[in-house]
């Protein structure tokens, strides 16, 4: 059956080109403890579930937000542990749609599962996109725009991830580093990827950076399900049977006892260890760029940059998160965020990081911020589950 003849492929390819209309599958991985931003974030409370900008919504229901003019529908993948939480944040996502993985299984698990279980639904042809739960993006329509070229590629059967314009050399991020342009049509910013690059040193970040054709990796993957299917299968042929038997009893009554006799057992290993590498090497796998102020809120640094400082009264010149009561004098450049409810006072610690929680104080730097995650390991080898 050619392009002409397939239903599923010339509605996917009507609605790449369709300004507004829904173009993919959304698959949300909810999961994750946010280490480096706690004491905030927590096991039981990981950042995506949390307003981290003053936003007044979560990181996650900010994404859904952001997916729902390109998603005809979305699917959320998070731990039992919080699927309570995600569906009283989300009370629109029909309860079908959350997946509950029993045990982390790392990111190829978790959207392949999802990407199996909406291929049954809705056919092997649907486009799905996986975008994280705890991102940020500043420009929507960048965002949009990059999707529906995305969703033009993957109607073409590549394997799509969204790259975002480096603003700097970071070592923070994985690169991906772009080739040739591609002539498909809808997707006039498509390139050939040549290879991805793990987080590399100050040195080669820098020659990332003038060079040019190098993207940060975000994970954002679009892609047509049976594609991402078909190459999971020959590339880790044992992980795309377990998630087939947990697809195929998914919507049915025995989807609980399978789950619990397979799920264990599945390989954890990320999506771009397990099918974007290998497949760009055979150089299946194209990109779009975004620039869309694009941030991770990987740590209290970033976090720092994000809020705006106040502009007056007792905190003025320090930015604070949420309505904590805070008192700054000469500390501009500060950054408290507060669940304890206590008086904060500031008196000349400029550009300080205070976070503080009922049972947990942190005071550091934006430049010691990234450090914060050791503390956590420490805490956790010491057996202090309390506080994780």
């Amino acid at each position: 059956m050619n392009a002409d003849q397939n239903p599923a492929r010339n509605a996917s390819a009507t609605a790449a080109d369709a300004p507004g209309a829904p173009v993919i599958h959304a698959i949300i991985p909810a999961g994750g403890a946010g280490t480096r931003l706690w004491p905030l974030s927590r096991k039981g409370r990981p950042k995506f579930l949390l307003d981290l900008t003053g936003a007044g919504r979560s990181l996650l229901q900010g994404t859904v937000a952001r997916l729902a003019p390109l998603a005809a529908t979305t699917t959320v993948v998070t731990g039992v542990a919080h699927v309570a939480a995600v569906a009283r944040q989300l009370p629109d996502l029909p309860e079908e749609n959350l997946l509950a993985e029993p045990a982390p299984r790392d990111s190829m698990a978790a959207i392949g599962l999802a990407a199996a279980v909406i291929a049954r639904r809705h056919g092997r042809e649907a486009i799905v996109g996986s975008f994280a739960a705890d991102h940020l993006v500043a420009d929507a329509a960048a965002f949009r725009n990059a999707v529906r070229q995305a969703a033009a590629l993957a109607a073409a059967d590549w394997l799509v991830t969204i790259g975002i314009e480096a603003t700097g050399p970071s070592t923070a991020f994985g690169y991906i580093h772009a080739g040739a342009a591609l002539d498909v049509p809808g997707a006039p910013d498509g390139r050939r990827v040549l290879g991805f690059t793990e987080k590399p040193d100050a040195a080669t970040a820098a020659a990332y950076l003038a060079a040019g054709d190098y993207r940060w990796n975000a994970g954002m993957f679009v892609v047509r399900a049976g594609v991402l299917l078909d190459h999971l299968a020959a590339l880790r042929p044992a992980l795309a049977a377990g998630i087939d038997e947990i697809a195929a009893a998914w919507d049915a009554p025995e989807r609980d006892s399978v789950m619990a006799r397979v799920w264990p057992a599945l390989e954890a290993i990320a999506i771009d260890h397990a099918i974007a590498e290998p497949v760009a090497a055979a150089g299946g796998v194209a990109t779009v760029p975004g620039d869309m102020g694009w941030d991770d809120v990987g740590g209290f640094d970033t976090l720092a940059e994000l809020i705006a400082p106040c502009q007056a009264g007792p905190a003025a010149g320090a930015a604070v998160l949420g309505e904590a009561d805070v008192e700054a004098v000469d500390a501009a450049g500060a950054l408290v965020a507060s669940t304890s409810g206590r008086k904060v006072v500031l008196l000349g610690t400029p550009g300080v990081v205070v976070v503080d929680t009922p049972d947990a104080l942190l005071v550091t730097t934006p430049e010691r911020a990234q450090d914060v995650k050791g503390v956590v390991d420490r805490l956790k080898a010491e057996g202090r589950d309390a506080l994780l």
